[in-house]
């Protein structure tokens, strides 16, 4: 017999997972569905739920003051909506066949078994930490949740050095390096590929490098740590690269995350080639009626290229939540993909990106032009215009817009927006070279430059 089929008409919402996606689809089932309908029990392994993850560097760097303000909702606010919401509880087991989870408490340790009627997988991503001699000591962070952002900041409350080194140049590693520059450290960022920025083509990325170097901040490519190095006391001193030694005294790893999908692996859920999750349309998983997911742990459709992807963005976790606690709920919603939307500061910098970079294009076969503009983004005579550089790709012959990068000052970041929504829409850049945008001197010259980069990537696809 059905466990869960035993409380009568009444059917329980199981949620692994109390932040963006997995809180988004209790609050949505819960007001589509009354609790004399619908029992939702939710758990959350951690100390917080419903924050914000992306806002960590921030808080780390002091523009933001505390914790308090990246928590949208607090868990006593979520029982008051009548959400079971067990904190400090984790699951260790989903009993697909037995529609039941098996979950520790993890103050008192017992363990339990709570039977559903539907599931929701909401359990986020997980810092990459490298298999390497002294990675888990003492100084080492990873920055993913609440609960590691609060660790590293009580380590720079308490360390004495004032040398950080910043493993890996991605979004993360970015942020991480501004934060500790605001916080007075003296930064070393070492990442292993030839510019910083890996979501950009290289030559964008190398931008990125000349401002972040201008910035005070030690930029090594193309190495690769190794190895954490500790002093007599256990902590960290320095990281090692085959060629050289970086002095630390405090190191966050900031490489980029993966899926947490262990729970779904052992459970013989269906997960793509990043090891994420896979859906359908209604964030169902795939060949499971009563079972959704969404969020960073699984993979979504990429628009442009027509394939897979893993994309860990709050954006994405709070509209799968949407969307899963909709159709739990009764109704019928959609999550139809992404094109890959972006953006990130480092100081003064913006760093934004959309659609598929050169090799994207290249690995499913397209064939493109790219053309690279440089503008401002003001009108050049009106006070604080600053240089911003684009880059555009779009398909040989057909023109169809294939991606954008920007890289700039105040005002660049954002106009990528305008890309995306170009990209959504699947249209060419001729087409993009009419959209009827904005413009005064305080905002854009008169040709935008994203206007300005399609009208260039006109004339190269008329010309191949």
């Amino acid at each position: 017999m059905n466990m869960s089929r035993t409380r009568g008409t009444r059917e329980r919402l199981v949620v692994i997972g109390g932040d963006a996606a997995g809180m988004s689809a209790a609050s949505q089932a819960r007001r589509s569905r009354g609790p004399d309908e619908l029992e939702i029990v939710a758990f959350e392994r951690g100390h917080f739920t419903s924050y914000s993850a992306c806002g960590i560097p921030y808080w780390v760097g002091g523009d933001v003051t505390g914790r308090e303000q990246l928590i949208a909702r607090t868990p006593e606010e979520h029982r008051a909506r009548d959400i079971d919401l067990r904190m400090r509880t984790e699951v260790l087991e989903i009993d697909v066949a037995g529609q039941r989870v098996r979950a520790r408490d993890l103050e008192s340790g017992a363990e339990s078994w709570t039977p559903y009627d539907k599931l929701v997988i909401a359990t986020g991503a997980r810092p990459i930490r490298p298999d390497m001699p002294g990675v888990d000591a003492p100084g080492v962070h990873g920055v993913q949740t609440l609960d590691d952002g609060q660790a590293l900041i009580d380590t720079l409350a308490h360390t004495r050095g004032r040398r950080a080194v910043v493993v890996g140049a991605g979004y993360i590693g970015v942020e991480m390096a501004e934060a500790l520059i605001n916080r007075g450290y003296e930064v070393t960022v070492v990442n292993r590929g030839s510019e910083p920025m890996s979501t950009l083509d290289p030559d964008m990325g190398r931008l990125v490098h000349e401002a972040m170097a201008g910035l005070g901040i030690t930029m090594v490519d193309d190495a690769e740590v190794t190895e954490v190095l500790t002093g007599e006391d256990g902590r960290v001193r320095a990281v090692a690269t085959k060629d050289a030694e970086y002095p630390a005294d405090v190191v966050v790893l900031g490489i980029g995350v993966r899926p947490e999908t262990t729970l779904a692996k052992a459970a013989g859920l269906p997960l793509g080639r990043y090891g994420g999750l896979l859906t359908d349309l209604a964030m169902r998983v795939r060949g499971h009626e009563d079972i959704w997911a969404g969020g960073d742990c699984v993979e979504v459709l990429d628009l442009v290229s027509g394939q897979e992807r893993h994309i860990a963005l709050g954006t994405h976790a709070n509209k799968h939540g949407q969307i899963i606690g909709t159709n739990v709920g009764g109704g019928y919603a959609t999550f139809p993909g992404v094109v890959g939307t972006a953006v990130s500061k480092v100081c003064d910098l913006e760093i934004a990106r959309t659609g598929l970079r050169e090799k994207d294009a290249r690995r499913v076969g397209l064939q493109f032009v790219s053309v690279t503009i440089e503008s401002t983004s003001r009108a050049g005579y009106y006070p604080g215009a600053s240089p911003m550089t684009v880059k555009m790709l779009a398909e040989r012959r057909t023109g169809r817009l294939l991606g954008v990068q920007i890289v700039g000052r105040e005002g660049a970041g954002k106009r990528v927006d305008i890309a995306a929504v170009a990209l959504t829409a699947g249209m060419t850049v001729e087409c993009m070279t009419s959209l009827d945008l904005g413009y005064a001197p305080p905002f854009s010259p008169v040709w935008d430059p994203v206007l300005v980069a399609a009208r260039k990537a006109v004339a190269k696809v008329r010309a191949s």
